[in-house]
């Protein structure tokens, strides 16, 4: 900074000093408390308002001399008028600013190139400010996102002005869901990604799972119904990469893996997409995501999820070269309800499932299928045990997977469950509408995989009014 600058602040600080030095000695003599803390807000007022006064220096202005004329988006041409006044809301507030208006155009549509230039709306907020009421929202209940900034930025923005915003980020992460999605579906496309460099990473996994999400009803007929709520999945998926974790930063959790002949194993560069579709529509999502991550380019592709049919069916469709793994701990306590279904004395309890979670720990499938038949005719969850196992049996060559050091655990996924749904859409009193559900996921799935900036730097041109 130079040296002209640090005068001028210095300057100025020593003005503010001056004169909240004297507010502060009349409120004394007055017999008011005055603390760090309102010295400290007092002087965060001030520099708001002179960001707000600067701001609107700057945008009144940087226009320069306006033109005589100006192309209109018509093909026309746009004539001067006069230079009109209009504000925006900011990070530091209500901002007035001047700049040069058009019109006189055939089509009777008029223009401010500053406004256009910048992404500005009068009366609307500005994409630094949006961005902040985005990352509230997806983060605390509109409501107390709405209170939670008053207290930081000292004016008030509305709950509505918060929830509008944060669906706009999540709208735009679903154009790029969508973009995704038509370049795997377009051949030119996918050849282009071909001629990428090739994948760095030996091993890329993928992992999906589904949550419940309360969407309300909008319809009349469906508030007069006795069920007005309906829950509906709320499906997720992450792609990521696994390096070891060093002997010293293992947690207490990972060292118990080691003792029993498991990696110790953290999931990086995680990337997460969701969305309430079907399933056949989020295949397409899991395509397109993939394509971006070169999955099938990679050495060695991982599924790790849960026994749900229409996960597996998508990995089958898409991905169906790749390694199938049945999250452990899924398969683990379907053992465990069996167990507690078929025998009501503890001992035999213990006994059994410690053997057949032995006999499952070494991939022997077909052992604990007959383990499961052999109480079967007693225990429902036992018959039920039977077909989970039967079917998935390929997946759950648990001594093969620890082998090759594969991850056999899909808390990568279902982390994102907690920190997306759990966490954000499932707040006590929380209600949905669809789209608002949906997009709100997708902003904070954004935000999980470290792709906000992108998201940030489209919503400058896309102003929203407050």
């Amino acid at each position: 900074m130079k040296d002209s600058n640090i005068e001028v602040l210095a300057q100025l600080a020593e003005a503010w000093k001056e004169e909240i030095v004297e507010h502060i000695g009349q409120a004394v003599a007055a017999g008011q408390p005055m603390g760090v803390r309102a010295v400290e807000t007092e002087i965060r007022e001030r520099l708001r308002a002179l960001g707000a006064q600067v701001l609107g220096l700057v945008l009144s202005g940087v226009e320069g001399t306006p033109a005589a004329t100006q192309p209109c988006a018509c093909g026309g041409t746009l004539q001067y008028q006069r230079r009109r006044t209009a504000e925006v809301v900011s990070v530091f507030g209500p901002v007035p600013y001047r700049r040069g208006y058009y019109a006189g155009c055939a089509c009777g549509q008029g223009q401010a190139p500053i406004d256009e230039r910048f992404g500005l709306q009068p009366g609307a907020v500005t994409a630094g400010l949006a961005e902040l009421l985005a990352l509230t929202g997806i983060e605390l209940s509109f409501a107390g996102g709405a209170e939670w900034l008053e207290k930081f930025l000292l004016f008030r923005v509305s709950e509505t002005t918060v929830r509008e915003e944060t669906e706009r980020f999540g709208a735009l992460q679903a154009e790029v869901d969508e973009q995704q999605c038509r370049v795997g579906q377009s051949e030119d496309d996918l050849q282009a990604l071909q001629r990428r460099e090739p994948p760095t990473c030996p091993r890329l996994y993928g992992s999906l799972d589904a949550a419940k999400v309360r969407i309300e009803p909008r319809k009349s007929g469906e508030k007069a119904a006795p069920e007005r709520e309906a829950w509906r999945d709320l499906k997720l998926g992450c792609w990521f990469e696994a390096e070891p974790v060093r002997p010293r930063q293992r947690s207490t959790r990972q060292r118990a893996k080691v003792e029993r002949d498991q990696p110790a194993l953290r999931a990086t560069a995680i990337e997460y997409f969701t969305d309430i579709a079907p399933a056949e529509t989020f295949g397409q999502l899991l395509w397109g995501t993939g394509c971006q991550r070169q999955a099938e380019r990679v050495a060695e592709l991982i599924f790790v999820c849960d026994g749900a049919p229409w996960i597996w069916n998508l990995v089958q469709r898409y991905y169906p070269t790749a390694v199938q793994i049945v999250d452990w701990y899924h398969a683990a306590d379907c053992l465990k309800r069996v167990a507690l279904s078929a025998f009501s004395a503890e001992p035999q309890r213990a006994t059994w499932l410690e053997h057949t979670l032995d006999q499952l720990w070494a991939g022997e499938v077909l052992d604990v299928i007959a383990a499961c038949q052999a109480v079967a005719s007693c225990s429902d969850e036992a018959r039920r045990a039977v077909g989970y196992f039967t079917e998935n049996q390929h997946r759950m060559r648990y001594a093969h997977f620890r082998a090759h050091a594969y991850f056999i655990g899909s808390g990568t996924v279902e982390s994102a469950c907690k920190q997306i749904v759990a966490h954000r859409l499932k707040r006590s009193g929380a209600q949905w509408q669809l789209a608002g559900a949906t997009q709100t996921a997708k902003a904070r799935a954004a935000w999980l995989s470290g792709s906000w900036d992108a998201l940030a730097r489209q919503r400058d041109a896309l102003p929203l009014a407050a």
